[in-house]
């Protein structure tokens, strides 16, 4: 049976459109240090020079701008301890949109006040992501709030895929993109977009070796459980839903190829982003630096590597950036 790509080429470029007022184009520089030749020059997208340090903020604005005013003065939320509630909560505020995001208690403190700090009304519900869940629920349920979900959302994809026209505007010639790969929202959104203006271009998924729940459930032939471990590439981490509706079918039909990448290979690259590119990444931005400093793709030719989010501890960076070897969960 052929694909149907719910997401055309036209969602894309209207997604881009409607939140230019909002979202910063982000640079795509050529990288010295990983162009092994002329022929294969490789370019990093920047996108952790992002507003919110992540990518995350396309697919929220997309989603947020693309409800009417009616759902707007409802208010929007969410349950997020990271890059999805940081991205959620700006955009709510550029947009006027009363947001909450839903937290465990066990969320470190510094991330409960980075969101509060974007203009979102944090609430702190139980131990757990499941608890902070059962709030959500009730809010849409009793209150009539909107729920805007990480990944798994048409107008979160084609958010999430502006950043493929970005490069295809700058380097039309590119013959393959790296893209990290958690609930596959931003490789989803990157493919449609790129393959409808070329479709030889190689999508090539990356993930870390520790619970790459796309990555396995790819593997299965349907979405699949996998047990969360501790990883320095943590925005990576979580499942991808038993009831996937979007992201894993386009993930099976447009990714080319997806490896896999260890600590060892991410502590590496984050040190290369800060000592040879001058770039402070998170783990999960840099898994694709990691996979071609470990030789896991090999450039053919014009080849981007998507660097997607830059906020990491900044304690943590030092120690990595240092040398240490740094073994996240035991540390």
């Amino acid at each position: 049976m052929s694909f149907c790509n719910p997401i055309s080429l036209q969602h894309v470029r209207d997604a881009a459109r409607r939140i230019a007022p909002t979202v910063r184009a982000t640079p795509l520089v050529k990288s010295d240090s990983l162009s092994w030749s002329e022929k294969a020059p490789v370019f990093l997208k920047l996108e952790h020079h992002q507003v919110t340090n992540s990518f995350k903020l396309r697919g929220a604005s997309n989603a947020i701008m693309s409800l009417s005013e009616k759902v707007k003065a409802r208010g929007v939320v969410g349950v997020s301890t990271g890059n999805h509630g940081r991205g959620l909560a700006y955009a709510a505020k550029e947009n006027g949109v009363p947001c909450i995001i839903c937290m465990s208690r066990l969320v470190p403190q510094n991330k409960i006040d980075g969101i509060k700090a974007l203009g979102a009304d944090v609430r702190i519900i139980g131990a757990s992501q499941d608890d902070a869940q059962v709030e959500v629920d009730r809010l849409v349920r009793e209150e009539g709030m909107t729920m805007i979900p990480p990944f798994d959302h048409l107008d979160i994809v084609a958010g999430q895929g502006t950043l493929g026209l970005e490069m295809f505007e700058v380097l039309p010639e590119m013959v393959q993109v790296l893209v990290p790969v958690s609930g596959g929202g931003l490789i989803s959104g990157i493919a449609s977009a790129l393959k409808a203006l070329n479709e030889k271009i190689k999508i090539i998924g990356v993930s870390m070796e520790r619970g790459a729940a796309m990555y396995a459930s790819l593997h299965a032939g349907k979405p699949i459980l996998v047990r969360e471990r501790a990883t320095l590439a943590d925005s990576l981490g979580g499942g991808i839903g038993l009831d996937n509706q979007v992201t894993f079918n386009i993930s099976k039909h447009l990714i080319d190829d997806f490896v896999l990448v260890n600590e060892a290979e991410i502590a590496k690259a984050i040190r290369h982003a800060y000592w040879h590119e001058r770039q402070i990444v998170e783990g999960s931005g840099a898994v694709c630096i990691a996979a071609l400093m470990a030789q896991k793709v090999d450039p053919m030719g014009p080849t981007i590597a998507c660097i997607t989010g830059g906020n990491i501890d900044l304690a943590l960076h030092h120690r990595i950036i240092s040398g240490e070897n740094v073994e996240v969960g035991n540390s």
